[in-house]
């Protein structure tokens, strides 16, 4: 339920020391510790959620404006909340794309960088347009299939082993894996240099080693590419089901005070001094009605002139 899970983000610790700081409000409590400041503020603070979904936020205070404030900051600390944090489904997907993509840019980089190394120290070997074609198509196979298995991986949090989707993904990935096996067995040896005791055969091996260097390049570029494709299509389904929280009615300083009940206060009074008033009929008449006994008479008598006897 939305509302459920916005009313317990309202009672978070993080929005409570938001609001805390924000206020002011150990000052104001006269508490030191953020604990205490928590649990009164908890006190004074309650959220309830109708079966429309409409969530009701109530707060207290001494001054009504700060109550008003109170209210209204709730709303605001909701906003900063829901909007850093991943709840819906697709932005699950989004930060998950997001931070594969952040860990490609730098295994990118260092590609990069090993490269123009490598070619600084022993060359670049030329190569036929066949091989060329060879290196791309297997470096884009690869990257395909790591998208594909960092896909799965997202929707492992959200979809079950028998999902369509699920199954179809898993079903490309084996495909794709197959494909890849089938070229890598066809080029086995290809990137071997060749063993010769003559001078050629270091510059080969090093141009035939920065050859790799260029397909890592090649491989990180592009699934570069296929992860930023599937972060932007993550960040529009986030926008497409991003919670909508509107305010219905602003909170506005009250007219009347909340506590205390003085209407409670009234009747409780009144309840009470009219038990003592019966009570003390009730005693007074059984003093009266016992002083009528003519042995309690003489009981009283005799009690009397003891007191008597007994005072100074």
């Amino acid at each position: 339920n939305p509302s459920d899970l916005y009313i317990g983000m309202l009672k978070s610790n993080t929005v409570a020391d938001a609001m805390i700081e924000r206020f002011g409000l150990r000052e104001r409590y006269g508490v030191e510790l953020m604990v205490d400041a928590r649990k009164r503020l908890a006190a004074e603070s309650s959220f309830a959620a109708d079966k429309s979904g409409i969530i009701t936020i109530e707060a207290e205070a001494r001054e009504p404006q700060l109550a008003a404030d109170l209210a209204n900051a709730y709303i605001e600390q909701l906003h900063r909340l829901t909007s850093t944090l991943a709840i819906t489904e697709a932005a699950q997907r989004r930060v998950f794309f997001e931070r594969h993509l952040q860990q490609t840019k730098e295994k990118l980089a260092e590609a990069e960088l090993q490269l123009r190394q490598g070619i600084d120290t022993g060359g670049l070997v030329s190569v036929d347009a066949q091989s060329r074609a060879a290196v791309e198509t297997v470096a884009r196979l690869r990257a395909e299939i790591s998208a594909k298995e960092i896909q799965i991986g997202a929707m492992r949090g959200y979809a079950t082993a028998s999902n369509p989707d699920m199954r179809r993904a898993e079903q490309e990935l084996s495909s794709m894996r197959l494909a890849l096996a089938r070229l890598e067995s066809g080029q086995s040896g290809g990137d071997r240099p060749a063993s010769s005791g003559d001078a050629e055969s270091k510059p080969a091996a090093s141009g035939l080693g920065n050859i790799r260097l260029v397909r890592e390049v090649k491989y990180n570029e592009i699934m570069m590419e296929l992860l930023a494709r599937q972060y932007e299509v993550a960040r529009v389904d986030e926008s497409k089901e991003a919670p909508v929280i509107q305010v219905l009615d602003p909170a506005m300083p009250p007219e009347r005070r909340s506590r205390p009940k003085r209407t409670l206060l009234v009747l409780a009074a009144a309840t009470a001094a009219l038990f003592a008033a019966v009570l003390a009929a009730l005693v007074r008449g059984a003093v009266e009605t016992s002083l009528r006994d003519p042995a309690r008479q003489i009981k009283v008598a005799t009690l009397r002139s003891a007191w008597r006897w007994r005072g100074p």
